[in-house]
């Protein structure tokens, strides 16, 4: 297994990959990117992301996508958008290793805080997270705005 900076070319694969976890959350038809939307937003000056991909026998089976956020009360924070592995390489140590290399990033960045979201039914997930020492908060909510949800708030509120 090769851990490594993901590259524009590996953006297929990615996408691959966000296609099935897609499937595994059970929303199927949710995502709307494609590669060319992960080739500019991932490789402008400016990206808006970074990857780490994990190949095996030169195939790309598992990545972390991530970005850096702000935290008021923290200073410069790592948000680990998806961990995503091939379910047929699920339990060969891919997504520990790419969890692995997300954590030495924040090592290397100093940040003061790496967080995720994980659904409260994927409690495979929550205890591994748990037994990392990572803890997963039940007391706060996830808050969204949907690109309709945005239009219908500008419509009611642009008088």
């Amino acid at each position: 297994m090769n851990i490594r900076k993901g590259q524009k070319e590996d953006m297929p694969s990615v996408l691959n990959l966000i296609k099935e976890l897609a499937v595994f959350e059970k929303e199927p038809d949710a995502v709307v990117i494609t590669v060319e939307d992960l080739e500019i937003d991932g490789f402008s000056e400016n990206p808006l992301f970074h990857t780490f991909v994990a190949e095996v026998n030169d195939e790309i089976v598992g990545i972390a996508l991530y970005y850096y956020r702000y935290s008021t009360w923290k200073g410069k924070t790592i948000h680990l958008e998806d961990l995503i592995v091939n379910e047929k390489m699920r339990g060969s140590g891919v997504g520990f290793a790419l969890y692995s290399k997300i954590i030495q990033q924040g090592k290397k960045e100093n940040v003061r805080r790496i967080e995720w979201n994980v659904l409260d039914w994927n409690t495979p997930a929550i205890d591994f997270y748990e037994k990392s020492g990572a803890k997963v908060f039940d007391d706060w909510r996830i808050a969204q705005m949907d690109d309709k949800g945005i239009e219908e708030f500008l419509d009611r509120n642009s008088k």
